[in-house]
């Protein structure tokens, strides 16, 4: 376990195996409270080859690759259900370092166990294809291999959850992994890495370095002992990563940023859309890849939606992380709260209107870093809060005419990974599932669904699946096998 000084969680790696002693640390102080929570080691290259070598080690002369489906698939299992057992736990600790309400890391925790609940059920599925209609004495196979050895680098703000969406898709594929966790949240990844070793995943299969991107998470990008990255983050970075990749021919699965429109037309019903557009927007404080930031609203419905979906804003519940009633947390860190609230404030010198919000929290919780949940009327596609990705608890408002205006709207972003959709009309809701380009459109829900549906985007917003039956496959490598039988006719002679 852990060492435990004066309630401050610290860890070493976890290479191979052993928990690796470290000198350098990076301190975590919770956005929500203003305490030193947890310290971490400060990752090297050294760190990070040491454990591609253990990963390398497991993968190529280790048994899990060769396990079979079922073994896998019940090992998986135990690991859900352990993971089920410390539940609470595990929830406290992302809600300290994300800063999250703890009732929204518990959901965090469930969704986890979901993950490797329905990974274990695919391990006992994966397969091939036969084909039989090649002519006499050919018969033409199609093997699913694990892709190797994986780095996964995961973010600060699912930390529990998107290591889900990665570990166990990649060991029911039979692959070894190392995981590099943010430098913020770090202590889920390495408590379940652990709970893992204990239901029977061999020594090596699963390795945490954790520290920053530069330079454990681009050692991953870079080895060429790595056969595949998985990475979640901001476009940006996602952008280096794919560029570092190939220079290894290494292929890469990149979920990126967004900037998700919710779409509000006046056949909804309105009560579910308001609920709708405030939880896109402000579920975990709106830093959320797929958060519903651009509302989209019907001209004939958008004062009178505005005007309730402000009341309703204004009576959010903002607080610390074990505070059960707080529907909305705090920000990851003070420079990100600086780069929201500027934001905020170009669209005041643009010529938009705030309607609530739009400033730090003080008081009682001056120790954390809490901006209000903020409202903007009168946004057009010019301006920087429409284009750029906020990551934080604020709402765009833009009037739209018909469906035609509504598409062209949601679709002028250079991202392209969730959006949403609230009408009762079967006829557009059809039309704009099939005319919306990103990865995921709800209709008549927002930021739902289950580990069966894969989670991805398109344009800016990435390439690669994860979850679902496409997320284990991203794990695989395809192999084609061609089997000759009786005796073949010579082309020569």
């Amino acid at each position: 376990m852990s060492a435990i000084t004066a309630d401050v969680r610290t860890y070493g790696h976890l290479i191979g195996g052993e928990e690796k002693p470290v000198e350098q640390l990076i301190d975590r102080v919770s956005p929500g409270t203003g305490q030193l929570v947890a310290r971490f080691a400060d990752g090297t290259v050294a760190d990070a080859q040491q454990a591609i070598a253990a990963a390398r080690a497991a993968f190529d002369d280790g048994p899990w690759r060769h396990t079979t489906g079922a073994e896998r698939s019940r090992i998986l299992l135990d690991l859900a259900a352990a993971i089920r057992e410390r539940r609470e736990q595990l929830a406290l600790l992302d809600a300290e370092e994300v800063g999250k309400p703890i009732h929204l890391a518990r959901g965090d925790i469930d969704g986890t166990i979901g993950h490797f609940e329905y990974a274990a059920a695919l391990a006992q599925q994966l397969h091939g294809d036969v084909h039989t209609n090649l002519g006499p004495n050919y018969t033409g196979l199609t093997m699913r291999e694990p892709v190797g050895v994986a780095g996964l680098i995961v973010p600060w703000n699912f930390p529990a959850l998107i290591y889900s969406q990665k570990v166990p898709y990649a060991l029911a594929a039979g692959c070894a992994v190392v995981v590099k966790p943010s430098e913020f949240t770090s202590s889920t990844a390495i408590e379940m890495t652990r709970l893992a070793a204990e239901v029977g995943v061999p020594a090596g299969v699963i390795n945490v370095v954790t520290g920053y991107g530069m330079p454990v998470g681009q050692t991953l990008v870079d080895s060429p002992d790595v056969d595949f990255v998985s990475f979640t983050g901001s476009t940006a970075t996602g952008q280096r990563v794919a560029t570092g990749a190939a220079k290894t021919t290494k292929r890469v699965s990149l979920e990126l940023g967004g900037k998700g429109a919710t779409i509000v037309f006046e056949d909804a019903d309105l009560d579910d859309a308001i609920d709708g557009a405030l939880f896109a927007v402000f579920f975990n404080t709106g830093q959320c890849c797929v958060s519903g930031s651009r509302l989209l609203v019907q001209e004939s419905i958008a004062d009178e939606f505005l005007a309730r979906l402000t009341r309703r804003a204004k009576e959010l519940h903002v607080g610390p992380p074990t505070d059960e009633d707080a529907r909305l947390g705090a920000l990851i860190h003070e420079q990100h709260a600086e780069k929201v609230l500027g934001l905020i404030e170009s669209a005041k010198q643009e010529g938009a209107t705030l309607l609530t919000g739009g400033r730090r929290l003080e008081g009682e919780l001056s120790d954390g870093v809490f901006v209000e949940p903020t409202i903007i009327d009168g946004v057009r596609p010019d301006m920087r809060v429409f284009r750029e990705e906020i990551f934080g608890p604020v709402l765009c408002a833009i009037r739209f005419r018909d469906a035609e205006e509504a598409i062209a709207l949601a679709n002028d972003t250079t991202y392209g990974l969730a959006n949403a959709v609230w009408t009762k009309n079967i006829d557009t809701a059809m039309r704009l599932s099939h005319a919306l380009r990103s990865g995921t459109v709800w209709v008549n829900t927002t930021i739902d669904g289950g580990p069966q549906l894969p989670i991805g985007g398109v344009k800016g917003s990435g390439y690669g699946r994860e979850a679902g039956q496409a997320g284990l496959e991203e794990f695989t490598e395809l192999k084609g096998c061609l089997i000759h039988t009786g005796k073949r006719v010579p082309y020569y002679g």
